[in-house]
Protein backbone atom coordinates (compact mmCIF):
# COMPACT_ATOMS: atom_id res chain seq x y z
CA UNK A 1 0.00 0.00 0.00
CA UNK A 2 1.52 3.69 -1.00
CA UNK A 3 1.97 6.12 1.43
CA UNK A 4 -1.31 8.71 1.64
CA UNK A 5 1.28 11.25 2.41
CA UNK A 6 2.80 10.74 -0.63
CA UNK A 7 -1.15 10.79 -2.59
CA UNK A 8 -1.69 13.84 -0.27
CA UNK A 9 1.57 15.51 -1.87
CA UNK A 10 0.96 14.57 -5.17
CA UNK A 11 -2.58 15.80 -5.75
CA UNK A 12 -1.59 19.27 -3.83
CA UNK A 13 1.04 19.79 -6.23
CA UNK A 14 -1.39 18.89 -9.47
CA UNK A 15 -4.23 21.24 -8.00
CA UNK A 16 -1.75 24.01 -7.80
CA UNK A 17 -0.38 23.56 -10.73
CA UNK A 18 -3.65 23.60 -12.91
CA UNK A 19 -5.11 26.65 -10.72
CA UNK A 20 -1.72 28.57 -11.51
CA UNK A 21 -2.95 27.96 -14.94
CA UNK A 22 -6.02 29.67 -14.51
CA UNK A 23 -4.26 32.37 -12.81
CA UNK A 24 -1.66 32.71 -15.39
CA UNK A 25 -4.23 32.72 -18.27
CA UNK A 26 -7.34 34.93 -17.14
CA UNK A 27 -5.48 38.24 -16.57
CA UNK A 28 -4.25 37.35 -20.09
CA UNK A 29 -8.04 37.37 -21.03
CA UNK A 30 -8.51 40.64 -19.36
CA UNK A 31 -5.60 42.30 -21.45
CA UNK A 32 -8.07 41.29 -24.71
CA UNK A 33 -11.25 42.10 -23.31
CA UNK A 34 -9.88 45.85 -22.06
CA UNK A 35 -9.07 46.51 -25.28
CA UNK A 36 -11.81 44.79 -26.89
CA UNK A 37 -14.06 46.99 -29.22
CA UNK A 38 -16.01 44.17 -31.03
CA UNK A 39 -19.05 43.51 -29.12
CA UNK A 40 -18.97 39.83 -30.57
CA UNK A 41 -15.35 38.87 -29.60
CA UNK A 42 -15.91 40.95 -26.09
CA UNK A 43 -19.06 38.36 -25.71
CA UNK A 44 -16.81 35.60 -26.37
CA UNK A 45 -14.17 36.69 -24.06
CA UNK A 46 -16.07 37.24 -21.31
CA UNK A 47 -17.93 33.73 -21.73
CA UNK A 48 -14.24 32.73 -21.67
CA UNK A 49 -13.19 34.83 -18.44
CA UNK A 50 -16.50 33.34 -16.64
CA UNK A 51 -15.69 29.46 -17.44
CA UNK A 52 -11.84 29.85 -16.38
CA UNK A 53 -12.62 31.55 -13.29
CA UNK A 54 -15.41 29.14 -12.34
CA UNK A 55 -13.08 26.19 -13.17
CA UNK A 56 -9.92 27.54 -11.15
CA UNK A 57 -12.08 28.06 -8.84
CA UNK A 58 -13.02 24.57 -8.45
CA UNK A 59 -9.12 23.85 -7.90
CA UNK A 60 -8.10 26.21 -5.74
CA UNK A 61 -10.26 24.65 -3.13
CA UNK A 62 -8.94 21.35 -2.94
CA UNK A 63 -5.50 22.97 -3.69
CA UNK A 64 -6.31 24.71 -0.28
CA UNK A 65 -7.80 21.89 1.99
CA UNK A 66 -5.05 19.46 0.69
CA UNK A 67 -2.08 22.16 1.34
CA UNK A 68 -3.81 22.36 4.78
CA UNK A 69 -4.04 18.54 5.13
CA UNK A 70 -0.31 18.33 4.59
CA UNK A 71 0.62 21.07 7.22
CA UNK A 72 -1.81 20.51 9.74
CA UNK A 73 -2.17 16.22 9.53
CA UNK A 74 1.59 15.40 8.27
CA UNK A 75 3.14 18.11 9.84
CA UNK A 76 4.85 19.86 7.12
CA UNK A 77 6.26 22.81 8.08
CA UNK A 78 5.08 22.77 11.20
CA UNK A 79 6.15 25.14 13.69
CA UNK A 80 8.87 26.34 11.20
CA UNK A 81 9.42 30.11 9.95
CA UNK A 82 9.28 29.17 6.24
CA UNK A 83 5.65 27.33 6.54
CA UNK A 84 4.49 30.58 7.91
CA UNK A 85 6.21 33.30 5.20
CA UNK A 86 4.83 30.55 2.47
CA UNK A 87 1.48 30.93 4.34
CA UNK A 88 1.13 34.35 4.07
CA UNK A 89 2.24 34.59 -0.04
CA UNK A 90 -0.85 31.97 -0.38
CA UNK A 91 -3.09 34.45 1.53
CA UNK A 92 -1.60 37.14 -1.20
CA UNK A 93 -2.56 34.30 -3.70
CA UNK A 94 -6.19 33.63 -2.55
CA UNK A 95 -6.30 37.72 -2.65
CA UNK A 96 -5.11 37.86 -6.55
CA UNK A 97 -7.91 35.40 -6.57
CA UNK A 98 -10.60 37.80 -5.42
CA UNK A 99 -9.34 40.45 -7.19
CA UNK A 100 -9.41 38.55 -10.55
CA UNK A 101 -12.77 38.27 -9.06
CA UNK A 102 -13.67 41.57 -8.82
CA UNK A 103 -12.17 42.70 -12.02
CA UNK A 104 -14.67 40.16 -13.62
CA UNK A 105 -17.70 41.19 -11.92
CA UNK A 106 -16.33 44.86 -13.52
CA UNK A 107 -15.69 43.29 -17.50
CA UNK A 108 -19.54 41.68 -17.04
CA UNK A 109 -21.23 45.54 -15.89
CA UNK A 110 -18.83 46.99 -18.96
CA UNK A 111 -17.05 49.19 -16.24
CA UNK A 112 -13.62 48.37 -16.58
CA UNK A 113 -11.28 51.71 -16.21
CA UNK A 114 -8.26 49.75 -16.95
CA UNK A 115 -6.26 49.52 -19.72
CA UNK A 116 -4.21 46.27 -21.44
CA UNK A 117 -0.99 47.28 -20.53
CA UNK A 118 -2.32 47.35 -16.76
CA UNK A 119 -3.53 43.86 -17.06
CA UNK A 120 -0.21 42.77 -18.85
CA UNK A 121 1.44 43.92 -15.46
CA UNK A 122 -1.18 42.15 -13.35
CA UNK A 123 -0.76 39.61 -15.12
CA UNK A 124 2.77 39.00 -13.68
CA UNK A 125 1.91 39.01 -9.90
CA UNK A 126 0.94 35.44 -9.72
CA UNK A 127 4.53 34.19 -11.77
CA UNK A 128 5.99 36.36 -8.81
CA UNK A 129 4.08 35.06 -5.84
CA UNK A 130 4.67 31.35 -7.36
CA UNK A 131 8.65 32.04 -7.41
CA UNK A 132 8.59 32.90 -3.73
CA UNK A 133 6.59 29.89 -2.59
CA UNK A 134 8.42 27.37 -4.73
CA UNK A 135 11.70 28.77 -3.53
CA UNK A 136 10.65 28.76 0.58
CA UNK A 137 9.31 24.87 -0.10
CA UNK A 138 12.37 23.83 -1.99
CA UNK A 139 14.54 25.93 0.49
CA UNK A 140 13.05 26.18 3.60
CA UNK A 141 15.18 29.37 5.00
Amino acid sequence: MTNPYLWVKTLHIVFITSWFAGLFYLPRIFVNLADEKNPEAYARLLGMSNRLFRFMTILAVPAVILGLTLWLVFGVGAGELWMHVKLFFVLLVIGYHHACWSLLKKFRARANLKSGVWYRWFNEVPVMLLLVIVSLVIFKP
